[in-house]
């Protein structure tokens, strides 16, 4: 039979996909919460949000307001890690619904003997849970709605707002009725404020013709931590495969002495649990680790599920990669690209429990050996969703802190699905993205969409494996604008570090986002002691990004009207307002950009405003809707504080 309630409950956002999914939030944010919520007739109704986090037993509560339209809005915080559940209660509050009515007979000069006598039955049933001074005050009501020569008390205290406030306080939800659970899951900050560092670490060596070892990447943490970075990304420190290794500029046939691609995991000398003899040991590794997190710098292993022909895992699990009928194993393509070096991991595979049950112990043996807390998951969208969904839960009952980047460039749906599945992070779109309409569409779909609940963009101008049209043979300014792009629209940046600071943008060949001579496939020395303009003002950018929290989130963001499309305006600011920032870029490599910048006054709620320029220190007094700037290509943004 049919649920008894007068109330109905709709559109309670945010959900994802009907409550299948988790919201995401780290710890300290607000959970803002709207519902359609009604009854039949003209009755008042009440409601609330209930939330508790999995630790607790009791629910906290926090009512709702209507704004408009039968729409109902609260807010609350999350303050531990972990799962919350929620939910959006509601129920016609008779007290409240009498004294509504018998304040408008009273107004209207009717008499309302029998309406205080049904009121002092209200009264009579809080008696027992209220305070004792609030008790006090209701004996006194009680007595007044029951006894006629108190009939002048008794009309001005029935609409009375202490009367109101007691009703509200103790509701008696009388065939109530609630949404369903709903879920959260909250990470740590690093989740939503990260910036990454990448970078090959057998580059990391001062000789020429050296391959470098951690412990060359030990002399280089100071230099990354000075420069504002806080993650440190590695590609695969794992065996390398020698059978079908690839050569320079992923050459089918490997000459004598060629590195390999990082990739192709697996040799004579381990697997996934293992670390390139090259490089030095498991506990040189661990070496590195702690001291970076010494620094402040948190170390992202990359988590690769492939393998080389020639890894433990082939002999010893043949089943778990796919056979072709001539007897050959099937290797890895993106067509036309071919991956010789690389076996997919065949996860139709019948044997697939124990499949599952290694890649996890994998994740843990870092996690637990090395003290890990980041990985960066290679081509997650080349394997099974729920996999991801599995293994991630499984990680973080033992190990909240654990986070994970997706890196996968593909269609918005399945990127979408793995961020849904429990992935922290995820690349974007934007290292593609370069005009002001791509830059604005794209940032407020990731903004202002269903996508701000569980999709955490995080903006990298160039990869190992991207090498963006816009950045080929790009100038300084080209490069000075892209990464301050990055660092300010989204609160998680990265880059691919030694190419994009020394501005090496070379294509393989027309038409192609490859890098020539690709660190991909052999070592490099690069000159580390090298300080550039570009170097200097990324240091300058991401000192900002700490010091402003309005930059330390991404989805509090409106864009301003500007009349140059080659000049892009944006505000931020923090939850409460209390740190707000505002953006102007050039967009023309080659060109002075001028332009007048409208303000969005009713988001900043006041016209007048005083800024500092955080790059160049210059002060500017604005007290007009619209302002003029120019910005060379030298230096091709401001970077304003907002003064309070």
């Amino acid at each position: 039979m049919q649920n008894q309630t007068r109330i109905i409950i709709e559109n309670v956002l945010p959900q994802l996909n009907s409550g299948n999914f988790a919201i995401k939030r780290i710890i300290g944010q607000k959970v803002f919460v709207t519902a359609e919520i009604f009854s039949d007739g003209h009755d008042v109704i009440q409601c609330c949000v209930k939330f508790k986090h999995e630790s607790e037993n009791n629910w906290q509560e926090v009512r709702m307001i209507h704004t408009q339209n039968d729409e109902w809005f609260a807010e609350f915080h999350v303050e531990k890690q972990g799962k919350y559940v929620y939910f959006v209660e509601g129920w016609v509050d008779y007290a409240l619904n009498w004294q509504h009515g018998t304040e408008r007979k009273i107004n209207d000069n009717q008499y309302v003997k029998s309406e205080l006598l049904e009121g002092a039955e209200y009264v009579q049933a809080i008696l027992n849970i209220v305070d004792a001074s609030e008790n006090e005050y209701l004996n006194r009501l009680n007595y007044y709605f029951t006894t006629e020569s108190e009939y002048d008390n008794a009309v001005r205290e029935a609409k009375s707002e202490e009367l109101t406030r007691i009703f509200k306080k103790y509701p008696i939800r009388f065939l109530e009725n609630k949404s369903i659970d709903l879920e959260i899951y909250v990470d740590r900050k690093k989740a939503l404020f990260s910036t990454w560092y990448e970078f090959f670490p057998r580059s990391a060596s001062s000789e020429d013709g050296k391959h470098g070892t951690f412990k060359d990447c030990e002399k280089l943490l100071p230099r990354v931590a000075e420069m504002g970075f806080d993650t440190l990304y590695f590609p695969p420190i794992h065996p390398i495969g020698e059978v079908n290794r690839k050569g320079k500029n992923n050459a089918t046939n490997a000459e004598y002495g060629d590195v390999g691609s990082p990739w192709g995991i697996g040799s004579h000398h381990g697997g996934h649990k293992s670390t390139h003899p090259e490089l030095g040991s498991i506990e040189d590794f661990k070496e590195l680790v702690k001291k970076a997190q010494d620094l402040g710098i948190e170390v992202a292993m990359d988590y690769a599920l492939q393998a080389a022909p020639d890894h433990p895992y082939v002999k010893d699990f043949p089943q778990w990669f796919k056979w072709r009928p001539d007897g050959t194993v099937q290797y890895a393509e993106n067509p036309p690209k071919k991956y010789q070096d690389i076996q997919p991991i065949y996860f139709e595979s019948s044997d697939w429990k124990n499949l599952w049950k290694e890649l996890l112990d994998v994740a843990l043996f870092w996690i637990e050996e090395c003290n890990i807390q980041i990985f960066r998951v290679d081509n997650p969208h080349t394997k099974p969703f729920y996999f991801w969904g599995w293994l991630i839960a499984e990680i973080k009952k033992k190990h909240p802190d654990v986070l994970f980047l997706a890196e996968a460039f593909t269609r918005p749906k399945i990127m979408n699905e793995l961020a849904k599945q429990g992935f922290s992070q995820s690349y974007t779109y934007f290292t593609w993205r370069n005009t002001k309409k791509e830059l604005t569409d794209y940032v407020e779909e990731l903004t202002q969409t269903e996508q701000k609940e569980f999709y955490r963009p995080n903006f990298w101008p160039n990869t190992p494996d991207i090498n963006p049209f816009a950045l080929q043979n790009a100038n300084e300014s080209m490069h000075l604008q892209k990464y301050f792009l990055a660092a300010t629209l989204s609160s998680n940046v990265g880059i691919y570090g030694p190419v994009f600071e020394y501005m090496i943008s070379t294509p393989m060949a027309p038409g192609k986002e490859e890098y020539l001579d690709s660190e991909k496939y052999q070592c490099y020395k690069w000159d580390w002691n090298i300080q550039n303009k570009l170097t200097t003002l990324i240091t300058k950018i991401n000192a900002i990004r700490k010091e402003q929290i309005s930059l330390q989130q991404t989805n509090n963001i409106v864009f301003c009207e500007t009349n140059n499309d080659q000049v892009i305006a944006y505000y931020k600011f923090d939850d409460d307002k209390q740190d707000e920032t505002l953006m102007i870029v050039n967009l023309d490599s080659h060109n002075t950009g001028r332009a007048m910048i409208k303000l969005p006054v009713d988001k900043m709620e006041r016209h007048k405003i005083e800024i500092t320029d955080l790059i160049t220190g210059n002060f500017y007094s604005w007290d007009n809707e619209w302002n003029y700037v120019e910005l060379p290509s030298e230096l091709p943004f401001h970077l304003f504080k907002i003064q309070k």
